[in-house]
């Protein structure tokens, strides 16, 4: 059983739905807090955002190289204008706490993890491109809260190695494909049933396809914990827009996950009292 504040996220349990607002605020408070109220009126359990310390995360010549945004003219200027202050974090936490809907974040470097403690955030998000990070992956450990990682762009035995340092006993894996959108032939859905097999931990779903068929698919496949991107428009500039869910989707989908939650049932053939005017009406032998 892995508990994130109130919620309880184990093999039987109701989908742990993340709502992934990442950088789609682009670096507004106000975009920020339309969203999470979106997301908290769809029914989603928790959403995330994105920490990065920038001068530690990108080199200097990264940060140096022409990009054109709203920010400046490189790189640098439009990663830091990306990033949220502490006194955005707590609009955040106080925006999340009269709500009732869980706030977390994927943590890129240390620094970013020592912010977020101070926030107490319940849990952290290792993202696939921090999947062989051991420095980050130990060093979030040792906040010993519970740890989600995603899988994406990694080998099975990349896999193993960090759920090896991570532990199961504290963890959450997420199938995903790193490709944003991404191709359907190329989700490989199937692959959460092998991940089921290799690992006890809940197995969860972080899709980044355009449409809702195939993450509903991935419930019904097993995934626990699913994390789609959201965003207000998809037509807006950033680059995870387009691989994102607008607010009407995102309800459509989390109503559709409980719906399937609903009619899955336990199992046990039965006859319903429904059924039984019916069986009388139509049931005329009955030899068996």
């Amino acid at each position: 059983m892995i508990k994130i504040k109130n919620k309880n996220i184990d093999h039987n349990s109701k989908t742990f739905f993340i709502a992934e607002i990442g950088i789609n605020h682009n670096g507004s408070i106000d975009n920020a807090e339309k969203l999470i109220i979106e997301c908290k009126n769809a029914g989603a359990d928790a959403v995330k955002f994105q920490k990065r310390t920038v001068e530690k995360v990108y080199s200097q010549e990264e940060l140096l190289k022409p990009r054109e945004s709203v920010f400046g003219k490189t790189n640098g200027d439009l990663k830091r204008g990306l990033e949220f202050t502490k006194s955005d974090y707590q609009k955040i936490d106080k925006i999340c706490n009269d709500l009732d809907i869980i706030w977390f974040a994927s943590c890129w470097d240390k620094e970013s993890v020592d912010f977020m403690e101070e926030m107490d955030i319940p849990c952290y998000k290792i993202a696939s491109a921090s999947l062989t990070d051991k420095d980050l992956i130990e060093y979030t450990k040792k906040t010993n809260k519970p740890i989600i990682l995603s899988t994406g762009m990694s080998t099975e035995q990349e896999i193993k190695k960090a759920v090896n340092l991570i532990g199961e006993n504290n963890l959450i894996i997420l199938h995903c494909t790193s490709s944003y959108p991404c191709k359907t032939n190329e989700l490989n859905l199937s692959y959460i049933y092998k991940l089921k097999k290799i690992y006890s931990c809940p197995i969860g779903y972080s899709g980044h396809e355009v449409g809702l068929s195939t993450t509903l698919a991935a419930v019904a496949m097993g995934a626990k914990v699913v994390e789609r991107h959201v965003t207000l428009d998809r037509s807006l500039w950033g680059s995870d827009q387009s691989a994102s869910i607008e607010p009407v989707g995102l309800a459509k989908l989390i109503r559709d996950i409980k719906v399937f939650e609903e009619a899955y049932g336990d199992g046990e053939k039965r006859v319903y009292d429904t059924e039984k005017p019916i069986l009388e009406k139509l049931r005329k032998i009955n030899t068996i």
